[in-house]
């Protein structure tokens, strides 16, 4: 083989090794690019690498503060009635477009209590549904509802406690605003009110309060 043509073959054997590595150091340094656009081989990367992965997403937003129950399916997805909702407006306007609530809404009216629940700041309302009510004695119920500003608000007050309470400071015993103590039990999503009242949708919040729906009137012991 002649002079020349060792040389020639050098020149291409060296020409194969380098010009990878060049294109390698070229796509490396893309990214860093004064217009900073990322490179073709960022943006092919699998996208688990770059975003988080839902459950990720959820934990950062705070899943744990979200309403749990069976019936939180029953609340509207939007509008007034939904939990973003309700979130904006003071407790008894928030009750108010909740459609499982509407005898407590009613029974509120009657006692006049709007206005200093959507007033007092930082509360926890128990609240009963349409089908609790439903199933109280009528006898009791029309005793209630003929005396609004005794045996009625004795009633509404006694689902409303001093204080925002997070799922995890529910279970114990609570003073109501009308004196009396109610009892808490359970964990997790898993509660009742004063031994009977199961808790079927709760963390619901509200401008100025936090809501657990249950399926009982809590009634005075006395």
């Amino acid at each position: 083989m002649s002079k020349t043509s060792r040389i020639t073959k050098i020149a291409a054997l060296t020409a194969a090794i380098v010009f990878p590595l060049g294109l390698a150091a070229c796509s490396g340094g893309d990214s860093a690019s004064a217009g900073g656009e990322p490179s073709a081989a960022a943006s092919s990367a699998p996208a688990s690498s770059m975003a988080p992965s839902p459950s990720m997403s959820m934990e950062s937003s705070g899943s744990a503060d979200a309403p749990f129950g069976a019936a939180c399916s029953k609340v509207p997805t939007s509008g007034k009635g939904s939990f973003d909702g309700m979130s904006k407006d003071p407790v008894a306007t928030a009750a108010s477009n909740n459609p499982l609530l509407t005898t407590l809404v009613a029974a509120v009216g009657k006692a006049g209590l709007g206005d200093t629940l959507n007033t007092t700041d930082d509360i926890t309302v128990f609240a009963p549904t349409d089908d609790a009510f439903a199933k109280l004695d009528k006898k009791t119920m029309d005793a209630a509802m003929k005396d609004p500003k005794g045996l009625l608000t004795d009633v509404l007050t006694l689902h409303v406690v001093p204080g925002r309470l997070a799922p995890s400071e529910l279970a114990g015993e609570h003073k109501t605003l009308n004196g009396a103590t109610i009892k808490v039990e359970g964990s997790g999503e898993d509660f009742t009110v004063d031994g009977k009242a199961m808790v079927l949708c709760g963390n619901v919040q509200t401008a100025n309060a936090t809501v657990y729906i249950i399926d009982q009137v809590l009634l005075p012991k006395s």
